[in-house]
C-alpha cells in the first residue's frame, strides 16, 4: 500500500465469520483456513502492496435478508415496515472483524499489530457483501472517530 493513502474493496457474498478453532488427534487446525485462502485469493487480485505504517480499517457487512423481513401474498417481495436495518443476531461481529483481519494479515499489512483502529457496521442489504476500508498512515498521524457516525446506516 506504499504511496496509496486509502484504499477501498468489495468482496461479493455473504460476509463470514471465523470459526472456532477445533482440536484433533493431537494437533489443532483452523476450519477456516479454506475460506480464508479464498478471501486472500480474491484480495490479491487487487495487487495491494503491504505497508509497515499503521493503518485503519472500515469495514461494512452487509447481511442478506431473511425471508421473515418480507410480505406475502399480494405484497409478496415488498419489505415490512418493521424489517430493521441493523443486523443484530448471529454472526457476532467480533469473530467477522477477526476472519477479515486474519485473511489480510501479511497481504494488506505486515503484522495486525499494525491496525490502530477499527470501525464496523453489520447491516441488512439486498446485496450481501463485504466494503472494507484501508487507510494508510505515516508518522504519528492521530486518527479520530466522530462518534454520531457510529452505528449509522448508510
Amino acid at each position: 500500500m506504499k504511496n496509496r493513502k486509502e484504499i477501498t474493496f468489495v468482496i461479493e457474498g455473504t460476509p463470514k465469520a471465523q470459526k472456532r478453532h477445533r482440536f484433533g488427534r493431537g494437533y489443532i487446525y483452523d476450519p477456516s483456513k479454506k475460506e480464508k485462502q479464498d478471501i486472500r485469493a480474491l484480495v490479491g487480485a487487487i495487487n495491494l502492496n503491504k505497508t509497515e505504517d499503521a493503518v485503519t480499517i472500515a469495514i461494512t457487512f452487509y447481511m442478506p435478508r431473511p425471508k421473515k423481513h418480507y410480505r406475502t401474498g399480494k405484497y409478496a417481495g415488498v419489505l415490512k415496515e418493521t424489517a430493521p436495518d441493523l443486523h443484530t443476531s448471529k454472526p457476532d461481529l467480533d469473530n467477522m472483524i477477526k476472519f477479515y483481519m486474519d485473511a489480510l494479515n501479511g497481504l494488506a499489512w505486515k503484522d495486525d499489530a499494525q491496525v490502530v483502529g477499527i470501525m464496523t457496521n453489520k447491516i441488512y442489504d439486498e446485496t450481501p457483501r463485504t466494503e472494507i476500508t484501508i487507510h494508510n498512515h505515516s508518522g504519528s498521524e492521530v486518527i479520530e472517530y466522530p462518534m454520531d457516525n457510529l452505528g449509522a446506516v448508510a
